[in-house]
């Protein structure tokens, strides 16, 4: 049933598809689609305004106009609907892929490294399993136990020129674009992992593009889900390979 109500409106000119207000939105109303933030149904919507704090260019505001009534019912039906939707990407991609087979990587020894060819660079891979994307790695994959986290926005690994010598070294790495991908499916995986495998330590690798910006949020929110506390670092690099900041 439609009435006049207050709803959230989105201006799609303002909005960078960062999901920021995803992760400020506890109903599960907003999707970015097409690299855009929507929201999915009128009666998924409280109209509040908790996403509305989250979003850096002003692109949401409450509007008054005729909309579906908020269904508190409908929202419980449709989170249950996208936690059901992990499990079951996982058992599909599970499925015979090269890409989703773990592996662990045991270091080059010394004596590997004396009989390198003369050809190759000076320069070793940090990489210590596989897979890396975020969206492929299982909750209960062994190399995440007590792991020090190095969770990396896909553009940073073609931005940084030392991501093996000074942020992969001696971490797990979790890849993924907080853009392009599902948002809400980032933060039930990493909440199963902060509950299952006792993360040591965080570390969140970004660009200093606003499209980046909600990796960091998505892994505090994950937490509160979890109700655990944990280390997390913010390193922010530039789109010519510096690292600009860095904080905890």
């Amino acid at each position: 049933m439609k009435t006049m109500r207050k709803i959230i409106e989105i201006n799609e000119e303002l909005c960078d598809g960062c999901g920021q207000c995803i992760t400020g939105c506890a109903e599960g109303a907003m999707e970015i689609i097409d690299g855009k933030a929507k929201v999915v149904a009128d009666n998924l919507c409280d109209g509040l305004g908790a996403c509305i704090g989250e979003c850096p260019t002003g692109a949401l505001e409450i509007v008054e106009r005729e909309a579906e009534e908020f269904d508190e019912e409908a929202v419980e039906k449709h989170l249950e609907k996208e936690s059901e939707k992990k499990p079951e990407q996982e058992t599909t991609t599970a499925c015979g892929c090269p890409s989703t087979n773990i592996l662990n990587f045991a270091p080059v020894s010394s004596c590997q490294e004396a009989n390198r060819p003369a050809s190759f660079e000076d320069v070793q891979s940090a990489l210590t399993h596989w897979p890396i994307k975020i969206r492929l790695i299982p909750a209960q994959a062994p190399f995440l136990k007590g792991a020090d986290l190095l969770v990396l926005a896909d553009c940073c690994g073609g931005a940084y020129p030392n991501l093996h010598k000074d942020l992969l070294k001696g971490r797990v790495v979790m890849m993924g674009c907080p853009k392009f991908d599902n948002v809400q499916e980032y933060i039930d995986k990493f909440a199963e992992i902060f509950q299952t495998t006792e993360i040591n330590s965080i570390t969140s690798v970004v660009m200093e593009v606003p499209c980046c910006s909600g990796l960091p949020g998505i892994l505090t929110k994950a937490m509160e889900k979890a109700d655990v506390n944990i280390p997390l670092e913010k390193v922010v690099v530039s789109n010519r390979g510096k690292i600009i900041e860095r904080a905890f």
